[in-house]
């Protein structure tokens, strides 16, 4: 296994949550961080977070949706060892039920903002580094249509990118179920519950994911110098029900 000791770690998404979490563990692990998000606030509580364990970081305020926002990002970051996207909307309803503009917010979101990720990151990564993105499972088509696709469309995306990149870098993905995470920290309490209570009756473990389950899954991938074009899933084994 590869050290993260003295390594250059970008991770999108990485204030809160999921990402927050990988930071906290490769911070542990002697890595060099930049974190990236949208909300100024939560990117300097992570900031001070890691700097309180004597880690290395430095934040960046930038909304990967906006593609031009990611430009300038990648044009101000040096060198990097790894990249963690946690980039990813999510939506629930089938393909009849949703309208087509939901749809394509998603897909945009999900696929198109990290294939350009993919794409600026390639020209800024250090030899023997990789690339870890976030797809997910536990939806059906008919239930989550645009995050089905836009899920395929990132193991499909890292499958391309691994072959391309190769020798010189590896290219992943983390496949978590739903999780409750900040993430959904402005919707309803009372629908959080319900697919809460959901989601704990289909996997068969019967409970959800601890956040450091899925983010040790992200510090395997970056370590583990022989997996390349894979998309883990971490859910519990939700997807073996009919």
């Amino acid at each position: 296994m590869n050290t993260l000791n003295n390594k250059s770690i970008v991770i999108i998404g990485g204030s809160s949550g999921i990402g927050g979490q990988v930071a906290e563990l490769a911070a542990a692990e002697g890595a060099n961080l930049t974190i990236v998000g949208r909300n100024e606030n939560r990117l300097e509580s992570a900031k001070k977070t890691l700097k309180a364990v004597g880690a290395k970081a430095e934040t960046f305020q930038c909304d990967a949706h906006d593609h031009q926002q990611l430009e300038i990002l990648f044009r101000q970051l040096k060198p990097f060892d790894h990249l963690v996207s946690m980039v990813g909307d999510v939506m629930g309803g089938g393909f009849l039920g949703s309208d087509l503009s939901e749809i394509r917010r998603v897909l945009e979101s999900k696929f198109f903002t990290n294939v350009r990720i993919g794409q600026l990151a390639a020209e800024k990564l250090n030899d023997q580094g990789s690339l870890v993105f976030t797809s997910g499972t536990g939806g059906r088509a008919q239930d989550a249509s645009g995050s089905y696709v836009g899920n395929l469309g990132i193991n499909a995306l890292v499958e391309g990118l691994a072959v391309e990149l190769a020798p010189k870098a590896r290219v992943n993905a983390v496949s978590p179920t739903w999780t409750l995470t900040p993430f959904w920290r402005d919707v309803p309490t009372i629908q959080v519950e319900h697919i809460q209570s959901h989601f704990k009756q289909k996997i068969p473990l019967k409970r959800l994911a601890q956040i450091e389950e899925l983010a040790m899954t992200y510090i395997f991938l970056m370590k583990n110098g022989f997996v390349t074009g894979q998309h883990i899933a971490v859910d519990g084994g939700i997807m073996l029900g009919s």
